[in-house]
Formats: C-alpha cells, structure tokens, sequence
C-alpha cells in the first residue's frame, strides 16, 4: 500500500498506468501480450517506485488470472456456457483495465477483482 502522504509523481503515475495499459494494448496486438506487457513494463520500472511495483504486480496478477479464467471457459463450450463466460471475461478485462488505469492517473492503488495473488 502507498503511503498516501507521498503521492507519485507525474512521471510515476504515467509508468504505472502504462502497467495497465500495456495489457490492454496486448489484448489487441498478441494472444499472450496482455501478460508480456504489464511484464515487460514491470521488469524495467519496478525498483523506480513503490507504486510503480504495485501497479504492475497488480496488472500481471489480473493478466494472468484472466488467461486462467479464459482457459477454463474454453473447456466449458462443450457445456454450453463457455462462450457466454469468455465474452464476461474479455468484456470485465477492458473494463477493469481502464478503472484501474484512471485510478493509476490518479496516483492510487487499483486491486482487480477477480484477481488470484500470483506474484506478492
């Protein structure tokens, strides 16, 4: 958690929205960027900040959860319901990704719902 006292700088908050924004980018370019994104921004910013970490923890771990939620709604269509969860799932990711972009904007801390703690 940040300490709210010191708030990021600009140049913090646009590092960390790139955290988020990265995967929503991936999302269109490559099946997998949506987790090589957030990933990739990171691993270069991660020691800059504190709330640079956390923005991206927070963006991979979502990353990463969405992928597993959407593996397991391929093995649903079988059933019927698997292409009504993947359309729930990608709609909620685009969703999530711009709250969590606008509340990165606003040097606070965004935590996904949905989210399984992968990377503490």
């Amino acid at each position: 958690m940040i300490n709210m006292n010191i708030l990021p700088s600009e140049k913090e908050r646009q590092w960390a929205m790139a955290c988020h924004l990265s995967a929503f980018f991936g999302l269109i370019i490559l099946p997998l960027g949506a987790i090589l994104g957030p990933l990739c921004v990171w691993m270069l910013k991660k020691k800059h900040h504190p709330f640079i970490n956390n923005s991206g923890k927070e963006a991979l771990n979502f990353q990463i959860s969405m992928m597993l939620w959407f593996l397991l709604s391929l093995a649903l269509i079988r059933f019927g319901v698997g292409i009504f969860l993947i359309i729930i799932i990608e709609v909620l990711n685009i969703i999530f990704i711009i709250m969590a972009t606008f509340s990165a904007a606003k040097g606070r801390d965004f935590h996904y719902p949905l989210s399984i703690r992968i990377i503490r």
